[in-house]
């Protein structure tokens, strides 16, 4: 049976009348620009994520550009994050004249962790005498911002990493692209630090029809520097208090988004159920010595963007899925302190060496809302068949 990584048409069979119809709306008014659908998703996410703004931009990677950028990220600052992540996570950073600063994800998981957070800012960071901003001493560079990500649709530990935070008098980026709708103790990815991030391309849970991203925020200041900024800094029109960049998010993807956003909970929900179903088919099956299912941490509501598993032989068992006409993705094959355009970092591989394990281990499984159980179960039993040839 034929199984695809992700089926958006299966999902758009579903809402294609509201769809049309939102997208027909939009082409007859004839307003494409920071219009009425913009602002309405602005306040359906705020509502939904539970903080006041919410700031709709060009695309998640924008997202993130425009939050660190609002929060004086420039030349000769560095930012904290996690080499294990999507590339637009630490190259907004380089992107902003910034250095990226690496610390290893969790054992249990593929986020952060925490005491490889502290123990990096009280061994490889001090406190200037002459400005009373935290360096990192090897690089000479300020540490201006930590930004984790909740990879896969699974929140990081944010009351480690604020407390964290706090301590240093550090703000606080979530990279919540992957996370729309996920939560960690009941607050909603994205809601929890300075500045939260969403992407809206098409996989992802929440899904447009080409690119877009949110910014939200608690902070008024910031949302009104990110709204700012999104517009080339121009308030009013043609006066411009600073520069920033072209990035709105256009009406037709907020009035697509619009239609999707009522239906996030229970695509979600179905993701959720498929991921219960895989556990319990790998440990009927006897996969699990050579396939581990991913982690739900403690607190957590994972809303399993991807369902990853680590497993032996990743590149072989990936290559007989495919042709077994099953899809599976690597996410991610190298590593960002391992990238070429990265080099000058001075990173070997083996300073971060869980990171480097799960870029070799890592396999990404159908698990999409609308996969049947026929369908899941031909993955399963591909996988067995996979193992078992090689015992």
């Amino acid at each position: 049976m034929k199984v695809p990584l992700l089926d958006l048409q299966a999902q758009y069979a579903t809402i294609k009348d509201k769809v049309q119809a939102a997208v027909d709306e939009v082409l007859s008014s004839q307003r494409f620009v920071l219009g009425a659908n913009v602002a309405a998703l602005e306040e359906e996410i705020a509502e939904y994520c539970r903080v006041p703004y919410a700031i709709g931009v060009a695309s998640g990677t924008d997202a993130l550009l425009l939050s660190l950028k609002a929060l004086g990220v420039g030349s000769g600052d560095a930012v904290i994050t996690v080499p294990f992540t999507f590339f637009a996570t630490a190259g907004v950073i380089v992107n902003l004249g910034a250095r990226p600063l690496f610390v290893d994800i969790e054992d249990a998981g593929f986020n952060m962790d925490p005491d490889r957070l502290s123990s990096f800012l009280s061994r490889e960071c001090a406190l200037s005498p002459a400005t009373r901003q935290l360096v990192h001493k090897a690089s000479n560079t300020t540490v201006k911002a930590i930004v984790p990500v909740h990879l896969y649709g699974q929140c990081a530990d944010m009351v480690e990493i604020l407390g964290i935070a706090r301590r240093y008098n550090l703000p606080v980026v979530e990279d919540a692209c992957q996370a729309v709708g996920a939560a960690y103790r009941e607050r909603f990815a994205g809601s929890m630090g300075n500045l939260g991030c969403f992407s809206f391309f098409p996989s992802k849970n929440l899904g447009g029809a080409g690119d877009g991203g949110m910014v939200i925020t608690s902070n008024q200041q910031l949302a009104d520097r990110v709204r700012l900024l999104r517009t080339h800094g121009m308030q009013p029109k043609y006066f411009h208090s600073l520069v920033g960049f072209n990035s709105r998010l256009d009406e037709l993807q907020a009035a697509i988004l619009r239609v999707k956003l009522p239906y996030l909970k229970e695509w979600s929900d179905a993701r959720c159920h498929n991921a219960a179903q895989y556990g319990e088919g790998f440990q009927a099956a006897g996969l699990l010595p050579f396939v581990t299912p991913p982690v739900v941490r403690p607190n957590r509501t994972h809303i399993f963007h991807q369902y990853v598993v680590r497993c032996k032989m990743r590149d072989e068992l990936q290559d007989s899925l495919k042709d077994a006409g099953i899809g599976a993705e690597v996410y991610y094959p190298v590593s960002l302190h391992e990238q070429e355009c990265f080099r000058y970092l001075g990173y070997s591989p083996d300073d971060l060496p869980r990171s480097h394990a799960a870029s070799k281990e890592v396999l990404a499984l159908p698990v999409y809302p609308e996969l049947s159980e026929e369908q899941r179960s031909s993955v399963v039993n591909a996988i067995a068949a996979f193992y078992a040839a090689r015992a």
